[in-house]
């Protein structure tokens, strides 16, 4: 088990750009991404099978314009992540910690 982990880059300088991005934001969202952080969505994988068959769906998916990285971390890797969220950040977002078992509602 493990999580696949999209990160792009995307030109949103001119109107056509914007629905491009957009697009590609929801072709995440469904397929089962959930956003990280601004362009930065994870999805679980119970297998490296399944991570291959998203992979391939998101090569297709993603557009010809923009830098978009994929990469597969294992469940203990992820598990050893840590997250620092500056205080000001706290503030202005009213950032509330997701707790573990929140993680673990996307699966």
């Amino acid at each position: 088990m493990g999580w696949t982990i999209v990160m792009f880059d995307l030109p949103v300088c001119t109107p056509d750009e914007r629905r491009t991005a957009t697009k590609f934001r929801k072709f995440l969202l469904d397929d089962g991404y959930s956003m990280a952080q601004f362009s930065v969505y994870v999805r679980s994988c119970l297998s490296y099978e399944m991570m291959e068959k998203h992979t391939k769906r998101l090569l297709g998916a993603a557009p010809g314009g923009g830098n978009v990285k994929a990469f597969f971390l294992t469940d203990k890797q992820w598990e050893k992540a840590f997250n620092c969220v500056g205080s000001e950040y706290r503030k202005k977002k009213q950032y509330i910690e997701p707790q573990q078992q929140e993680l673990f509602s996307i699966w």
